[in-house]
């Protein structure tokens, strides 16, 4: 969590499944956080890619509007890297 909170400090986070996705097809990211309730088949393809690029993904124990919150964001997000 202190790794997140560094990168949304220093405006490196990526937010959102398809912004995510499309940066772990490329190799671009070192971490992925999911929230925990996640659909699953965003879930599956993040472990998917990941582990082809050998990224490690973090499932948080907070949900994804708690997420947002933690971002500072006024919406939920399910799925944040960098």
């Amino acid at each position: 969590m202190k790794d997140l909170k560094q990168a949304l400090k220093e405006n490196k986070a990526i937010i959102g499944a398809q912004r995510v996705l499309k940066n772990l097809k490329t190799g671009k990211l070192t971490n992925v956080y999911l929230a925990s309730n996640c659909p699953n088949t965003i879930k599956d393809d993040v472990n998917h890619y990941a582990k082809l690029y050998n990224i490690k993904v973090n499932e948080l124990k907070e949900s994804n509007e708690e997420l947002g919150t933690i971002c500072k964001k006024p919406f939920s997000i399910a799925v944040l890297g960098y």
